[in-house]
Formats: C-alpha cells, structure tokens, sequence
C-alpha cells in the first residue's frame, strides 16, 4: 500500500473537501485518464486495487501513471468506547481527491483497452468518475 515515508504531523485535521481540482486537471502524461467528478477521500487500499484491476486488464502492456497520493492519516477509536480521551491512533491513509483531479492515465494501449481498464478502476474506487483523452482535456 502506498503510505509517506515521513509526516510533519502524526494526527492531521481532517480538511475540507469544498471547491474544484485547482492542479492535476489535464492529462499530462498518457494519452487516457479517469477524471474525479465528485469530491471524497480514496483511500491507498482503494489505489492500490485500481492499479491492480487495470494492470491486468491491459495484460502488463501500455505504461500507466497514477496521479494522486494517500498523505493524510486518518484516525480511527476503538468500537464501544466512551466520548472524550483525545483522538483515536491512525488506521490508514488516503488520498485527498476533488471534481476535475485526474487519478489515472494511460499511454500506449487502444481506446476500447483503456477503457475498459478504467471501468474496472472506477469501480474500486469510492468516487463518481469519468473516462477522458488527452483531445478533450488538451495537455502538454
């Protein structure tokens, strides 16, 4: 699972998930990606899965990129415990994802492959995506 090797703060705020992707919004890298629609939290478990479901949909072929990255730790308390006693210890990570971010990108493969591959990854993932190509969002 991805994780940061190291963190200013142990026990981050939980932030808020208001507004658009201000970065991250065009396809930079391949030639396909699956953009957020929807603001949420997702999750390196959710990542990770994404990655594997679309890998093996490709067959290990195509060159694929995965633009975002689980920095904020999340805590969680014990079930049936009592109110108070300060914050819970950190159970997982996750990644910060808002409408327009893209998570993924492919090169190399055929439309319909891609496409099919992000289909498979939007499932795994606990957001509302959609798939786009490089003409529709331009790139660099």
């Amino acid at each position: 699972m991805l994780a940061p090797k190291k963190v200013k703060w142990r026990k981050p705020h939980k932030g808020q998930l208001k507004g658009r992707a201000g970065r991250g919004s065009r396809v930079s890298f391949g030639e396909f990606g699956l953009q957020a629609m929807e603001a949420g939290w997702v999750t390196s478990q959710q990542i990770e899965a994404a990655r594997i479901s679309m890998s093996r949909h490709m067959k290990r072929g195509g060159k694929m990129w995965i633009r975002i990255f689980p920095h904020l730790a999340i805590t969680k308390k014990p079930a049936e415990t009592r109110m108070g006693k300060g914050k819970g210890p950190p159970e997982g990570w996750v990644a910060v994802v808002k409408p327009g971010k893209i998570i993924y990108e492919i090169s190399g493969v055929s439309e319909e492959t891609a496409r099919g591959a992000m289909k498979l990854a939007s499932h795994k993932l606990g957001i509302k995506t959609r798939f786009v190509t490089r003409d529709i969002l331009g790139g660099a």
